[in-house]
């Protein structure tokens, strides 16, 4: 009898999980694959994207993170069934993600560094062969010294940054690393609120404490002790529900400067959100306490009531403007450049699609110069009839990447800008940002264009290409600083990986320069090597594989979007996998050394 009662039980518990599991794939194939459609390249992760990730990931996105707007929807037992349908991955403990450095491990240190996005203050991008340690004829030899699996993610999205001989880096589940760069052991281990996207960027307050400097997805920004991983201080800059902080903090003197940028444009997708009131702002704060110290907002009138929507619900704006990318900062004049995205909703405002410039000590905005007006759009206008979509829909062609300063002969300036419309130009920092050359690289697209960054030495900015939703995406030109004249362009190769789902020939990471050579990673999973010369391609490597990692968390290669390869002390540290835009999923951090020694 007890025997035929547990049998009973085991076979009512198998049908109840074989229900919920058919129940899931039925509520997902009708509320969610409209998005995360399979075969296409569009702004939601794939199926195979998701299923990396726990069903615990799956239901707190569907209860309170950028799902959550989309989980109105369904109810409680719905939220279940989705998230053991899609979410196939385990969650790996906070406490063992790592290994720890034995006690009284010290770094390996000299005087090379990468710190924070792009390198410099004019966010060049451009590491030279002194500090770089690598000649471009080095590049050959470079093997794979470790690999470090990051836990509980789809995508290895957040650049690292290398000082004094440590890797300090975020990833998706909020924790932030600090890694031995020779050995990828961990000194330790920080757990922020939300995801950790940002580069992170390292300096020293008045009382020569060094502190890591980072924001997470819920518009905080932290200061943490480098010796130690405690947290000095934690300030929110932005109280908007949809706020995330993407673009690194650039730190000068005693001050922090922070981009904010929003992922309102999500919930939009349901006609009942009343679209919308987010708006961009750089933040300065104290570097040793994270004071506020001023915040300015890239749309000067604050959203307000507009009209009702077809379906009644209250419209609201101007919005957007959301900036993206790690501010550039001008230390000759004291100004900061921002780069700014596209509106959300009407009414259109002067400053979306632009370039800032605004007073380092007082936020106050000298000039803006906007590359592009009317540029308003959401996920409304991804679909037919939702009524919340702007009356004409823009192209959605925001400025992503970081601006460029830059030195002409003479003395004259420049500030190089890429665009998602395909777009390079010049502009004169000292002439309001007058337009002095255009170039079209691209086709242009909602998903690039030039998606994330471009990269500049004294003559030559290199231009990596997206254009993932046109026929021919990918290539990489190289132009002149000065005129804008094209130098040379090297199409894509054929992707090695191709047929495999989120496998595309998009170039939209941003670019690394070094002494000779520059490099551009692909959604295809491979870093690429071009001569600054000629742009022929002098070294390739394929990071779309498995890796044997130091932590013991297994890893794999996969798309290369959103950050660059870094290089310093003879290193290049690579983050490989992209789970999001319709890339491939992965979580690898990757260190290659001269012969990986």
């Amino acid at each position: 009898m007890i025997a035929t009662m547990r049998a009973y039980l085991l076979t009512a518990l198998l049908c109840s999980f074989t229900m919920q599991a058919q129940d899931g794939a039925a509520i997902f194939q009708k509320q969610c694959a409209v998005c995360h459609r399979s075969g296409d390249v569009n702004r939601s992760p794939l199926p195979e994207a998701l299923a990396v990730l726990s069903p615990q990931a799956i239901l707190t996105s569907l209860e309170s993170g950028n799902m959550k707007e989309q989980g109105k929807a369904l109810s409680p037992e719905e939220h279940s069934a989705v998230a053991s349908f899609i979410g196939k991955g385990t969650a790996v403990k906070f406490e063992a993600a790592t290994v720890l450095c034995a006690p009284g491990t010290a770094p390996r240190t000299d005087s090379s560094y990468w710190n924070g996005w792009g390198v410099d203050p004019s966010n060049s991008r451009f590491q030279p062969a002194k500090m770089a340690g690598l000649k471009a004829a080095d590049l050959p030899r470079l093997k794979l010294k470790w690999a470090f699996g990051i836990p509980n993610a789809n995508s290895a999205m957040a650049q690292p940054a290398l000082v004094a001989g440590k890797l300090f880096f975020g990833s998706t589940d909020g924790t932030v690393y600090s890694l031995d760069a020779r050995t990828g052991c961990a000194y330790w281990t920080f757990k922020a609120d939300g995801a950790v996207r940002t580069a992170i960027s390292i300096g020293a307050a008045r009382n020569a404490r060094f502190a890591a400097i980072f924001g997470d997805a819920k518009g905080n920004v932290y200061g943490v002790d480098v010796p130690t991983g405690k947290q000095i201080w934690k300030t929110k800059v932005e109280d908007h529900p949809w706020v995330r902080l993407t673009g690194a903090p650039k730190l000068h003197e005693t001050r922090v400067y922070v981009p904010v940028s929003s992922n309102e444009e999500i919930p939009t997708g349901n006609p009942k959100y009343p679209c919308c009131t987010f708006r961009g702002s750089v933040v300065a704060l104290e570097l040793e306490t994270g004071r506020l110290l001023w915040k300015t907002y890239a749309i000067t009138d604050p959203p307000k009531p507009t009209k009702l929507s077809s379906g009644g619900t209250q419209l609201h704006g101007p919005s957007g403007a959301a900036i993206w990318s790690s501010p550039t900062l001008d230390l000759e004049k004291r100004l900061l450049y921002a780069a700014t995205g596209n509106g959300y909703s009407d009414p259109s405002a002067p400053t979306t699609d632009s370039i800032l410039a605004m007073d380092m000590d007082t936020g106050a905005l000298k000039w803006h110069m906007q590359l592009m007006a009317g540029d308003n759009w959401t996920f409304a206008c991804s679909g037919q009839g939702n009524p919340s979509c702007p009356e004409k829909a823009g192209p959605d062609f925001d400025i992503g990447a970081s601006p460029i300063l830059r030195k002409l002969s003479g003395g004259r300036r420049i500030l190089l800008v890429g665009q998602k419309s395909g777009i390079a130009y010049g502009i004169d920092p000292d002439s309001a940002g007058k337009i002095v050359w255009q170039t079209r690289v691209g086709k242009g697209s909602a998903l690039g264009g030039i998606q994330w960054g471009m990269a500049a030495d004294d003559k030559l900015l290199y231009v990596p290409v997206s254009d993932v939703l046109t026929k021919e995406p990918g290539g990489i030109f190289a132009l002149q600083i000065a005129t804008g004249e094209k130098l040379w362009h090297t199409p894509p190769p054929e992707p090695p990986c191709k047929g495999t789902r989120g496998c595309t020939a998009a170039q939209m990471a941003p670019a690394t320069a070094l002494d000779g050579v520059v490099l551009s990673g692909s959604m295809d999973g491979n870093l690429r090597a071009y001569a600054s010369a000629d742009g022929k391609i002098v070294w390739e490597l394929n990071t779309l594989q498995q890796f044997q990692t130091v932590n013991g968390v297994k890893a794999k290669g996969g798309s290369l979007s959103a950050a660059g390869p870094i290089v310093a002390g003879g290193m290049l540290y690579l983050n490989s996998g992209y789970g999001v835009l319709g890339g491939m999923a992965g979580n690898a951090l990757l260190a290659f050394s001269m012969d990986g020694k």
